[in-house]
């Protein structure tokens, strides 16, 4: 099956940025929705950010104007750029796609820790 890897994490202080990719094993860009989910303790999973395969983008409220999600097809990757980063961002990021790719069914990687403190 298709795997996912995400690399990118890290430890940054409010205000700066964070760059998160996700490679995965197989070319399937070209059919799947691709994006990232949050889970920070004891709250719900978050949708961040989302990137169909026609390469339209949809953001939570929360991160809209500060993250930008990407496709590169030809590397098989997506990417979450973050910037102005407040401590309530610090969470796990996991990457995930679902579509025709994946016979519609819904791959997640293992995930990549972000924490925004002084």
């Amino acid at each position: 099956q298709v795997q996912l890897v995400e690399s990118g994490g890290g430890l940054v202080q409010p205000g700066g940025s964070l760059r998160l990719s996700c490679a995965a094993s197989e070319n399937i860009l070209s059919s799947n929705i691709m994006g990232w989910y949050r889970q920070a303790p004891e709250k719900q999973r978050e949708l961040v950010a989302v990137i169909s395969a026609s390469d339209t983008p949809n953001y939570a409220g929360s991160v809209k104007g500060r993250f930008t999600i990407s496709r590169d097809t030809t590397k098989n990757t997506v990417d979450l750029q973050m910037n102005s980063l407040r401590p309530e961002d610090t969470a796990v990021y996991y990457c995930y796609t679902v579509g025709a790719g994946t016979e519609w069914r819904t791959v997640w990687g293992q995930g990549t820790q972000v924490t925004v403190s002084s």
